[in-house]
């Protein structure tokens, strides 16, 4: 019950029905704050204890100054927590894992229970190695039944020992479009209390969501564990960046073009640890599928969140979606009444604000390695011409690295080449060179969700078949929608013959090559690649393309909309500019351009209007938590405990809590540390623990072959998860790393200074024998350390391998925070400074002294670093302590956050 110390309780009433809510207008300040603090404030009055939650607080984000630099905490309570199965797994082996240490240190294991509703959706399972085919589908589905089994048995026995978990199987959509369309609720309802709905998610695109006017985001696996079992989530009140939207997009571009513009400004802007909120004219004329494209990007430009207020867009699609008509009139009617309707007129307080005109927004895409890397379409071959440089050795030899324009109409002189012979199973021969398109993907929710530009990619596909064209046969091409809404319009349109004739044949309901499970490339292309070193491409309408994530054998990657996924198909090499270049002829010997197959605004709105229904949602909704009869087919273990195999290689029982006790052990400085990596800028959580495939003569592929797991059996990192042993040999493991220790290496490699000389070895067997000497390591890193994913296996692979400390220039949130959660002390470097101006090799052993600070109660600002090389130098410098947050000193002096919640639990 709230302490109520505004008397901000009341009662709101929609038809039939009466609701207890807590009324905003009672907090001094609540009508001039952004949304999205709106909301904040809601969570706290609802959740006011008197301890953890006070006035105070309250009175607190009432008086926010837009202006001062965040300082002051407060704890946040989502209303739900929502999951993919790669972060999920490992949620519920910690869970179960914790459930025997309460019992071990004398406590209830019941307690161990999510007091939230948690829902998981299968989605990052299914790998596309089927393609262009109708049988694709089907195919996929049985080998991810295959390879999955032991995964799914043991989410299915969570599901029946955990109170308030379900699981959506696989083959249903990818989780932000099924909680887009089904499970969102906008407003929730619980134990008759109406209040907005809140959540966090173990992804980091959790914040597509935001399009809906439901404020949440991603966090690490294990925030989320303690989120679900009641712990709220300790945040400083952020800086609010105001986004202004005017006019409206012009005929030609589409949600992705917009949403790549957007990640660009955002990027450039600064907007990391911070909400991002729209707002202005241009909001109430986009579309909440394009809401939704926007939202679902947050992490690409850094920000926490990126809300669209509630308006009448927001119930148009609610009934779209099949909600019912009771929850739309209380969504309306509780807006209304608390402050969070959308007024396009209005100028709310906000820290910084930013515009842009949608009329000013052009066709593009991103890469060839980072989302925020937009290319003008126009100029995209151009600027292939000079980054493709950067991924070819340069061979000057009778001048192989280049070939004349003539000897190829999409060439460019100068142009590094190395035009090569391919012959596929069927006899026939075709040429690939670099810069060959050899993925061309309709993957993703960030798109997929998007009926506007999924109709367009079909539209395309069907005057493309009309005129005679279809992909070039170096293209692996794939349909992977995140609903089987998607499949339902293409077929009641008409549309999927034309998508299937072009080999974007449906593959699978889940995120496949997006999150790395783009499969293998065929045989013969393959060995090409390799054998030439090409440096070839993929075009995915992803979210993204970071290196060694979309398929090992392919370098540069390109993020675009669905129906330009189809025109590269078509092209066959990011050589082609395919806003002049033919794509190819027709029938009577014509070229071809992108403009005779591109669709009018004009058609792809009958399409969406005409194909698309509230009883789709309906049906493809009705029976979510069901499954298929092979799901209901799986054996489900029993008991409250859960009953570890010693001979999977799936799932094993964790060793957080081996030793552990009730009392938590003083923090210590760190003495005689090596340095296990030295890294760049833009160090990704892909680069620290991949996803995608696992290569055979790696730490993680000899174990599992030890195990008796065929090469073809090995799946990939993001299936393994629940795992320790494969993950702790993952991580670092990423094939296109760069350790600055280990020049010339590519991988995950290091030198080993527990050996004379330091040799180069396998990033795992340094940290065994660094371990084994009682060694402690530290990671030392360049700016944007851990964007992209929220991997808690990022920071719980990095802590198994005896990692005490990361000192970067720069952190992304959520990974910062992942490493204080598995007790590793994030520290950053002065500012202006780095390893680099340092003059620090990686050579050196570091000492960090001040740590102990902590033990007092405080958080010190700074701790002293000191570096010795080996010629006897020393450099010392002042590590800002990146534990922002009382919370989050609370976590790391008990050795980890899921200590904290564990021993918390006990003691209640």
């Amino acid at each position: 019950m709230s302490a109520n110390s505004f008397d901000a309780r009341s009662t709101l009433r929609v038809g039939d029905e009466s609701y207890e809510i807590f009324k905003l207008d009672k907090v001094e300040g609540a009508a001039r704050l952004p949304y999205s603090l709106k909301v904040l404030l809601e969570n706290l009055l609802r959740t006011e204890d008197g301890a953890n939650i006070t006035a105070d607080h309250i009175r607190a984000l009432g008086g926010w100054d837009s202006q001062a630099q965040p300082s002051q905490e407060i704890q946040f309570t989502p209303a739900r927590v929502i999951m993919q199965d790669f972060t999920g797994v490992p949620c519920v082996v910690d869970l179960a894992t914790m459930r025997e240490a309460v019992k071990e240190l004398g406590g209830d294991p019941a307690k161990i229970n999510p007091l939230a509703p948690a829902e998981l959706v299968i989605d990052h399972s299914v790998i596309a190695d089927k393609f262009g085919t109708h049988e694709a589908f089907a195919q996929n589905v049985e080998l991810e039944y295959g390879r999955n089994k032991e995964r799914y048995q043991f989410l299915r026995w969570g599901q029946t020992a955990f109170d308030e978990f379900k699981v959506v199987p696989p083959g249903t959509g990818i989780v932000h479009q099924v909680n887009i369309e089904h499970l969102a609720r906008t407003v929730m309802v619980r134990n008759g209390q109406a209040y907005p709905d809140t959540l966090v998610g173990t992804d980091s695109h959790t914040t597509m969501v935001n399009g809906l006017g439901v404020l949440g985001w991603g966090v690490g696996g294990i925030e989320a564990e303690a989120a679900m079992l009641g712990q709220p989530v300790s945040m400083l009140i952020p800086r609010v960046v105001g986004f202004k939207l005017t006019g409206e997009l012009t005929p030609g571009t589409t949600a992705t073009d917009l949403v790549l513009t957007i990640t660009e400004m955002l990027r450039k802007h600064g907007v990391v640890g911070k909400f991002v909120e729209f707002y202005g004219e241009g909001v109430a004329a986009t579309s909440l599928a394009n809401r939704a494209t926007i939202g679902n990007m947050s992490p690409e430009f850094g920000s926490t969140a990126a809300i669209f207020p509630i308006d009448d867009e927001t119930l148009n699609y609610l009934k779209l979606t099949g909600r019912s008509e009771q929850q739309v009139a209380l969504v309306e009617a509780y807006a209304k009444e608390q402050g969070l309707w959308l007024d396009p007129a209005a100028e709310p307080d906000f820290s910084e604000k930013l515009e842009l005109d949608l009329s000013t927004v052009v066709p593009s895409i991103a890469g060839p390695k980072r989302p925020q890397d937009r290319i003008v379409l126009a100029n995209a071959s151009q600027q292939f011409a000079q980054d493709v440089r950067n991924y070819v050795e340069d061979d000057d030899e009778a001048g192989k690295e280049s070939f004349p324009a003539s000897d190829s109409p999409a060439a460019v002189d100068g142009v590094p080449s190395r035009p090569t012979t391919v012959t596929a199973p069927d006899g026939s021969t075709y040429e690939i060179d670099h810069g060959a398109v050899t993925v061309a993907a309709i993957t993703s929710c960030t798109n997929t969700s998007n009926p506007y530009v999924m109709v367009a990619a079909a539209l395309v596909a069907k005057k493309a078949v009309e005129k005679g064209l279809s992909r070039k046969p170096w293209v692996k091409t794939t349909l992977a929608p995140g609903s089987k809404v998607v499949t339902d319009y293409f077929d009641r349109a008409g549309l999927t013959p034309y998508l299937d004739k072009v080999g974007f044949n449906l593959v699978g309901y889940g995120c496949t090559t997006c999150i790395g499970n783009s499969g293998p490339l065929p045989e013969e292309v393959s060995k090409a690649v390799n054998e030439h070193d090409l440096a070839v491409t993929s075009v995915l309408s992803g979210n993204r393309n970071f290196e060694g994530r979309i398929n090992p054998d392919v370098k540069m990657n390109y993020l675009a909309s669905p129906p330009l996924v189809v025109a590269y198909a078509l092209a066959g090499s990011m050589k082609v500019d395919i806003t002049k270049d033919a794509l190819g002829t027709d029938q009577d010997g014509k070229p071809v351009y992108l403009k005779d197959i591109w669709p009018s605004e004009a058609e792809v709105n009958e399409v969406v209007a005409s194909a698309i229904g509230q009883d789709m949602f309906t049906s493809s909704y009705q029976d979510v938590f069901a499954g298929d009869a092979q799901w209901q087919a799986l054996p489900i273990p029993t008991g409250n405990t859960f009953e570890w195999d010693a001979e999977s290689t799936y799932v094993r029982k964790p060793p957080y809590f081996e030793g552990m006790t009730m009392e938590t052990t003083p923090v210590a400085d760190i003495a005689d540390a090596r340095v296990l990596a030295k890294l760049g800028d833009s160090v990704t959580t892909d680069h620290i623990s991949p996803a995608g495939a696992i290569k055979a003569d790696t730490p993680a592929g000899k174990y599992l072959t030890e195990h008796g797991v065929e090469r073809r059996d090995f799946n990939s990192y993001g299936s393994r998860r629940g795992n320790h042993e494969v993950m702790i040999r993952g991580t670092f493991a990423n094939i296109r790393l760069r350790n600055q220790i280990a020049p010339g290496t590519e991988g995950g490699f290091t030198r080993d200074f527990t050996q004379d000389g330091g040799p180069v070895g396998f990033i795992y067997d340094a940290s065994q024998n660094y371990q084994a000497a009682g060694i402690p390591l530290v990671i030392l890193a360049g700016k944007e350390y851990g964007s992209g994913s929220s991997r808690d296996w990022a920071a719980k692979g990095t802590a198994l391998l005896g990692v005490k400390a990361v000192v970067a220039e720069s952190y992304e949130r959520i990974h910062r925070s992942n490493l204080i959660g598995m007790g590793v002390l994030p520290l950053q470097f002065p500012e202006g400074a780095s390893a680099g101006s340092l003059g620090l090799t990686g050579e050196e052993t570091f000492a960090v002294t001040g740590v102990t600070e902590l033990n007092d109660g405080g958080i010190p600002e700074t701790v002293k670093v000191t570096a010795a090389a080996p010629d006897g130098t020393t450099v010392e410098f002042d590590a800002k302590v990146r534990i922002d947050t009382p919370g989050e000193a609370d976590y790391y002096r008990n050795g980890g956050i899921m200590q904290y919640v564990l021993r918390s639990l006990i003691r209640k």
